[in-house]
Parts: C-alpha cells; structure tokens; sequence
C-alpha cells in the first residue's frame, strides 16, 4: 500500500493540459501535466495523512486556474463533515484555488476560497457550487480584494448536477426532493429561477445542447421500492426528454422498450447524454441485457446500438470535437476494463484503444484532441496515471513517484477462475497461489467485495477501497494463503440477469450459494488444508462473511468482518415504512421484514461457531455502527469467540491511511493466529 493511488483525471478546457489526484499513504495533492513533455507535478503540499480526501477539480475556461475541494465527505454530501483524525474542531469541506501558467508549469501557492463542493466554472468565469444542498456563487476576487459567496438558489431538497450553459449565462441544476425531482434553469442576469417540465416523476442528467437553446434529460417514473423488493430487471420504462430552455415546455424523444432496459441503469460517470456532432444524442441503455451505447438522431427515430457484445460499458466521454466517443468497458475481456473508441454515428464498429494484461479506466481526451489521460493499473501496479499520444504510445505522468520498497516484482499474478455455486450458477472469481509455494497444502482465505455493485479483477481495482483490498489480498498470498477473490451474483460487469439476481440481499440472501460455493471450491483443491479456510470481506462483502461464518461455520474456520450488515430488517426498516394505514401495503411491508430478517447473519446466529474479528469506524454513514454493536451482543450471549478493532470517528470507506494498515495488520494477524 505504499505506492500512490492516482484518482479525478480532468482535461483543461483548452490546450494539451490536465490534472489528477495523487494519494500518497494518505497524503493526497493535486498534479497537473502539460503537453507535449506531459511531465506531471504537484501543485499542492498537503503532506500529512490527515484524513482531509481531495475531489471535484474544476478548470477555469482559458485553462488560467483550478479548483479543487478539500475535506468532508465526497460520498455523503450534506452530512456532517468526517474528523477521523480527532481535531478539537471539525474540519470544514472548503473550494481551493491555485492559477497555473498556460504556457509552462508554473503555479501559484494554493488558496482557500470558501466553504462548500461541487463547483462549476462558467465560460464567463462565474462560479457556482454547493453548500448545505443549495447553490451559491462566487467571483474571484482580484488582488488584495475579497469577494463574498452569494446564495442564489435556495429550494426544497437539495440541489445536484450544476452543469452552466455554453456561452455561461444559465445554469441547470437538479432539484431532488425525496419522492420526485426537477430539473431547474437559474439566469444569475436576472435572478431568475425556472422549472422544466415539472412532473411527480425523477428528473435528472440535465445535458445543454451545443446553442444552449435545449436540455435533454432523464426522466425515471416514480416509485416507492419498499424493503427488500429485491430483483429489478424490468419496470415502468424510463424515457428521454428535450425541454425549450425559454418556455420550459419538453418533448419526450425517447422511451425505453418494456422489458430489459426498462428500468434505468447509469454509467459511472457524471455525464449519461452526449450531445453529438451531426444532430444525435448518445446514451446508455441494457435492452439487450448488457450496459451499452446507443445513438439517436433528434428526430426520434430508432436508436442505433454503439457497443454490440457481451460486456458493459462503464464509463462514456465525448470528444472535445463532438466527433468520438470514448468508453471503458470489459469487452472481450470480462475481468479486466479497457479503453474503446466509436463513431455517435454508428455503421462501424468500436475500436480498441487499449488492451492486454493492463487495467485501463477513466478515459480524458484533452481539449486540442492531441492525447488521451486515463487511468491505469496492473496486477502489480496500482492506478497510475497515464497519457496516450498519437503515436499510440503511452507515458505515466507522475514518473518516479513509486517508492523503492513496493514489492511490484513479488507480487502474484492472479489466475481467473470459474466457480460453481452451490445451485449451478457459475461465478467468477480470481485466484492468488502463494508464490515458490512448492507441494503441500496451504490454509485459505474466501474474499468477498463490498457494494454489491463492484467487480474485481485481475488486478489492483481503480477505486480506492478495493485497490487496498486487492492489496491484502496479495499480502496475504504472500504469506502462505490461497486466497480466492469472489465475483458473486448482484455483482456487475456480467450483464444485467447477473446484477439484477433472483432473491439477491434482503430478498432472500441468494448470494449464500456462491459462498458455499467458494468455499467448497477450495475445500476441494489439493494444495488447501479443507480444515483451515478463512473468509474476509466488507460492508456487503462483511454481511456475506457473517453469512459464511453464522451458516457454515463447519467450512469456514475463522472470519474477519468489516463493517458489515447483519441484520437487513434493522438497516432499512425506517426507510422502508409505508405511508398511510392501507391494509395490504402493511402485511407487505410485515412480510418483508420477515423476510429481510431471515436473509441476514442474526437469523441463523445460533449455529455460528468460528472466531471472528469485527472491524468497525463508529462514524460510518454507509453501515450503521449499531449493525456491529448487535452482533457483539448476540455473540456473547452465545459465547462465541469474538475480537473487535473499533476506529473512533472513521467512516465506511477510512479517510486515514494508517487506519487501513491497522484493520488490514490486524487481519493478517488474526488469520494468522486462527488459521496457521
């Protein structure tokens, strides 16, 4: 975990110019690399692992300045602000600036502007941002002047999306009230406020038109999945609307088929539609049971598929000249991710920018179309950031900022493997031999990711989070296990069936097959001791190992549970209860309950008897902390071992670099003492 973890690649609007986050063992700073050298450097000195996270960089539109938000949360916006490293005050989520030179690399020192996230640049250098769910904006001030933040917007809900107009003089937003939401138009030359096209349904995506005269937007009917609803693979369909920016009226241009697809999936990205150049709108789309892209003409006719194959389309970008559409995806290579080119237009196949053994995510073209930044990890690298040139060839940017003592040449290549769960389905998983292992049997670790909605690969992940997974994964291959990383069904990257499982989590807890299977797997192989076969994972990855330990304590002999779920009626019942006293929407909501309850680790805590280390940060806004606390009660009125890491004021995803080496050393350690 020593080697930086590069994240945010965000071309200037101009030129041959971008920027990136570096994290360095929790020492996150800005860099930025100019063409054609492309040699990157930090423009921030932030060099202590103080927990503060660093996202939403924002260019100027000549390119003259960034800004970048430091502190807070980027996953829970609007909560209280994280203080894992116990500041006697509460850091505050603050906008800074830095002016960067356009003809070389220098910059000024950094500068705090003012409180709050998510800003947005206009072409007429006005900014908008975020604070407490309302929108405010702000000039920059000039020399030795000050220049105060305005609240312009301040509505029900909370205000998203703020996307400016092309020539700056309007600013679309999303408005989310709970049930519904709206997509509004804010005109700071008259202080005026409208609504597109309001309905009782969800608004979102709002997307300019090249003249600034429309928005396209996604519209979601209205709905109220109660608890454990569970499988979602078809719906009310979801459709595409145009609005006139003046009167507000919209047109629907498109509407999903009944069926697959029907129920809305989005990329990663922020962006889902792509104002094309000859008159067409791309966006995502899984009739054919698969994330992929399509391309409509304005018209409305039918829309033609970008992306054929069986693989998804995660993330999507549009060409500077409007001309190309880049994308990540798993295409051809399901366990891994890389870059792809296509035409909006159709009639030609995607091309492949990048491939082999490589993970390549987060595709940037710069403003001039000279080269692409992106992302790029390995199974002994983690994500770096990279430029491709029109020669084809690629370069990192940060040159020489892997530290000596990273064990890239010891570390094991993983094996993809195929694992039949115990009703049939086969999963995906990937598999860490230790290395010289030589003959004999091994103890043996299970891993289960978290979301449910991640996949893992043949390689360091590109987020965070399971980039220091896939790490104690190798550490743990180094240290004698055979460790197998499980892509179990309510994952992505398999198609839609695959995500949209039958019976999946609080519907029934289904994903219990591929745990037995997993488990049964490696009991069976002949270099694992069967009686020595550990499980770790976190959030839902921790819900499955309470799973395994709690049902099959006689296959898993020992369990390390990060922040998990453990009992499904109790995480969603106050989000879940109906409204009114309607007689059947109550015994609905009683039945599942019931039938949360017995998909969850606390319905079958009578039969766990394995060991188990619970890991914990009390601050967590993801897992509620209560989750662990009523597992440890039932656990020791049942006398069955336990250890606890608990990790005062650190939240679902640790902020703190050193409280990842702590829980992950005190894994290591506890499989050690349990399993060898």
């Amino acid at each position: 975990m020593s080697a930086p973890f590069a994240s945010s690649p965000v071309p200037a609007p101009n030129g041959a110019k971008a920027a990136w986050v570096e994290n360095v063992e929790g020492k996150r700073n800005v860099w930025i690399a100019q063409g054609p050298e492309w040699t990157g450097h930090p423009v921030t000195s932030f060099n202590t692992d103080d927990g503060e996270d660093i996202d939403d960089l924002a260019w100027a539109p000549n390119g003259s300045y960034l800004l970048f938000v430091r502190g807070g949360d980027f996953e829970h916006v609007g909560t209280a602000n994280p203080n894992p490293n116990w500041n006697p005050t509460r850091p505050q989520q603050q906008i800074w600036y830095v002016a960067t030179d356009s003809h070389g690399p220098k910059t000024s020192d950094p500068k705090m502007l003012t409180e709050g996230h998510a800003p947005s640049v206009s072409s007429k250098g006005t900014i908008a941002f975020l604070r407490g769910g309302q929108i405010f904006i702000l000039k920059l001030p000039a020399d030795n002047q000050k220049s105060e933040a305005k609240n312009v917007i301040a509505q029900l809900g909370q205000q998203n999306s703020l996307q400016w107009s092309p020539d700056g003089s309007e600013l679309a937003f999303v408005s989310a009230r709970g049930t519904h939401s709206f997509i509004g138009v804010y005109t700071p030359s008259n202080d005026q406020l409208r609504y597109m096209d309001a309905s009782v349904d969800r608004d979102s995506y709002p997307a300019w038109s090249p003249d600034g005269a429309h928005l396209a937007y996604v519209r979601v009917p209205t709905s109220r999945r109660g608890l454990g609803s569970g499988t979602e693979r078809q719906g009310e369909p979801w459709s595409i609307r145009i609005a006139d920016v003046k009167t507000g009226v919209a047109r629907q241009i498109f509407k999903a088929a009944e069926g697959p697809g029907s129920v809305f999936h989005a990329l990663t990205t922020e962006t889902q539609l792509f104002w094309t150049a000859g008159g067409r709108l791309v966006f995502p789309w899984e009739r054919s049971g698969w994330s992929h892209l399509y391309s409509l003409p304005l018209n409305g006719e039918t829309p033609v598929e970008l992306t054929p194959g069986e693989g998804e389309v995660e993330q999507a970008v549009l060409c500077p000249d409007a001309g190309t559409i880049y994308f990540s995806s798993n295409l051809t290579d399901i366990d891994r991710r890389h870059l792809w080119s296509v035409s909006p237009a159709g009639g030609s196949s995607p091309k492949a920018v990048t491939s082999g053994e490589e993970i390549e995510m987060s595709p940037s073209p710069v403003a001039d179309n000279s080269a692409v930044i992106f992302l790029s990890s390995s199974f002994n690298q983690r994500s770096s950031a990279m430029v491709r040139l029109p020669d084809g060839k690629t370069k990192p940017l940060a040159e020489g900022i892997v530290p000596s003592e990273f064990p890239a040449a010891s570390l094991v290549k993983p094996q993809a493997v195929m694992i039949t769960a115990a009703d049939g389905t086969q999963i995906h998983g990937q598999l860490f031999l230790p290395p010289h292992g030589g003959g004999g049997r091994h103890p043996a670790i299970v891993f289960f990711h978290g979301g449910s909605r991640r996949e893992m690969l043949l390689g360091f992940h590109y987020r965070p989070y399971y980039s220091n997974a896939y790490a104690l994964n190798e550490y743990l291959a180094s240290q004698g296990y055979v460790v197998l990383s499980v892509n179990y069904r309510s994952g992505i990257g398999y198609g839609l069936n695959f995500r949209e499982a039958i019976h999946y989590g609080a519907a029934g807890g289904s994903e219990m097959n591929d745990v037995i299977g997993a488990g049964l797997y490696l009991k069976n192989r002949p270099d694992v001791e069967p009686n020595h076969i550990g499980v770790w994972g976190g959030s839902y990855g921790g819900y499955l190992t309470a799973m395994a330990l709690s049902r099959a304590s006689d296959l898993f002999s020992a369990g390390v549970d990060f922040h998990g779920v453990h009992d499904w009626s109790n995480l969603r019942e106050s989000a879940a209860q109906p409204a009114g006293g309607d007689p059947k929407q109550q015994r609905e909501y009683q039945e599942a309950l019931r039938v949360a309850f017995e998909s969850s680790p606390m319905a079958s805590v009578d039969t766990w008897k394995s060991p188990v280390l619970l890991i914990h940060g009390d601050d967590d806004r993801n897992v509620s902390f209560s989750q662990s606390v009523v597992l440890v009660e039932a656990l020791r009125q049942r006398h069955v071992e336990f250890e606890q890491l608990i990790l005062p004021n650190e939240i679902h995803e640790f902020l703190l670099h050193r409280s990842w080496v702590t829980a992950y050393q005190a894994a290591a350690d506890f499989f050690a003492r349990k399993l060898r």
